[in-house]
């Protein structure tokens, strides 16, 4: 029979608490890691929404009398604060930008998505980020020039 020392006693149980831990660990990082994924896709889809909602605010007797497009700005900006209160973003959290000139309105927004397992090792939440940006689109063929 083969005696072991004392110095390797417990040496297995060490082993054991230190891959439990590293096993936690990988598994919050997928299950977090995709949480933090699928609020990125939410946060960059619900900007696009909110962008689309705000470009259609658009002066329809210029267009009828001119055919040129013009972004009402304080209507879209309302329009896109609206869409992004109603999906649960805070207005501090959005903004929203009207390009005149190349007749876009920009919705960026930014959210902070809570961590399950990561808070173990002390990560408490990730923070999204997503922007989109929108061009009216008017008649039957879609946008005008």
């Amino acid at each position: 029979m083969i005696r072991r020392t004392r110095s390797e006693r417990g040496a297995i149980s060490a082993m054991l608490v230190t891959l439990i831990v590293m096993l936690f660990v990988l598994a919050g990082l997928v299950v977090d890691g995709g949480f933090a994924i699928n609020a990125r896709q939410k946060i960059y889809d619900d900007a696009e929404q909110a962008a689309r909602a705000a470009a259609n605010q658009i002066d329809i007797e210029t267009l009828r009398a001119t055919g040129e497009i013009v972004i009402l700005e304080g209507q879209a900006r309302q329009k896109a604060q609206e869409y992004m209160s109603a999906r649960g973003y805070p207005p501090s959290q959005v903004q929203v930008s009207v390009d005149d000139v190349a007749g876009e309105v920009t919705v960026a927004a930014r959210d902070t998505v809570n961590t399950t397992l990561l808070q173990l090792i002390f990560i408490s939440d990730f923070d999204v980020e997503g922007q989109a940006t929108s061009r009216p689109a008017v008649g039957i063929t879609g946008e005008m020039p």
